[in-house]
């Protein structure tokens, strides 16, 4: 395909795209999409939105999702207007309708490329997202621990007892494995802590632990490692319970990437990315 048709074909694509003011979703109406798609009748364009639509419920899809009725005016003659049917398409609909449309037509094998494109674009910002969410929960854990660490110690003036306390409140809130034995489920090396492996919801499960017990401790005075030791199971358990209640069985999640070498992909990629803005503005 010719660059100037693409680029032409992309330009027109970005010039129809809505955004919703209010949920910030981005939208097509299919009469304009019509168009940009090489269909010069509305009667013929119709069955095409329709095997999207079908396509839309066997992919598990709610269709009203992403196939929002609507009505519009438009311009029958120089003064005349008349109300139609409209849909307003989400990006995902457009999508569907590329895939069922014509493959023949120049603007539908554009179209077919460039949402495919765009959707994974998407996939790769939501991952992005995932992941720099579980590196500060990782981090929130981190200092939720520490407070609880240096609560122990001013209260028992032992630098052991934190590890055989946080210890039992891993075997609470794993159902009765202890951190060895995650270690040894997930592969974590004997030199890594186990949150380090953790899914992200299993990060932020334990946090709240350690903040109900830091809370707790702090409320009822508790200056015994028994006590804390009580307190901290406790809030493991609760906080286990709140899990299985959803469904959810802490132990039998699979492992998360290390976040060591998630903080270095991160750090890298952002490297690449101020690389590739200097360079384009030294162009520029």
């Amino acid at each position: 395909m010719d660059k100037k048709i693409i680029h032409q074909l992309h330009a027109d694509f970005e010039r129809c795209a809505n955004t919703d003011e209010a949920s910030g979703v981005e939208y097509w109406f299919a009469r304009d999409l019509q168009k940009l798609l090489g269909y010069s009748q509305w009667r013929n364009f119709e069955p095409v939105i329709a095997k999207a639509v079908a396509a839309c419920v066997t992919a598990g899809q709610n269709p009203d999702d992403h196939f929002a009725r609507a009505r519009k005016m438009i311009e029958t003659g120089k003064t005349a207007q008349r109300e139609v049917d409209e849909i307003a398409l989400t990006r995902y609909a457009c999508y569907l309708i590329a895939q069922n449309g014509d493959p023949r037509k120049t603007e539908i094998a554009f179209a077919q490329s460039y949402f495919a494109v765009q959707t994974r674009k998407m996939e790769l910002v939501e991952r992005r997202l995932e992941d720099i969410e579980r590196l500060e929960a990782r981090k929130k854990l981190s200092e939720s621990e520490r407070q609880l660490s240096g609560l122990i110690f001013e209260r028992l003036g032992d630098n052991q007892s934190f590890g055989r306390i946080r210890s039992k409140g891993d075997t609470a809130l794993f159902g009765g494995l202890s951190t060895q034995d995650m270690k040894k489920r997930l592969k974590v090396p004997d030199s890594r802590p186990l949150a380090d492996f953790l899914p992200t919801i299993t990060i932020k499960a334990k946090d709240f632990a350690s903040e109900i017990t830091n809370f707790n401790v702090k409320a009822e005075n508790l200056r015994s490692e028994e006590t804390i030791t009580t307190e901290h199971v406790r809030s493991n358990r609760r906080v286990r319970q709140t899990l299985l209640d959803s469904g959810i069985a802490p132990e039998k999640l699979p492992p998360a990437e290390d976040v060591k070498k998630l903080q270095r992909r991160l750090e890298t990629e952002q490297k690449k990315k101020a690389t590739r803005k200097a360079i384009k503005k030294d162009e520029t």
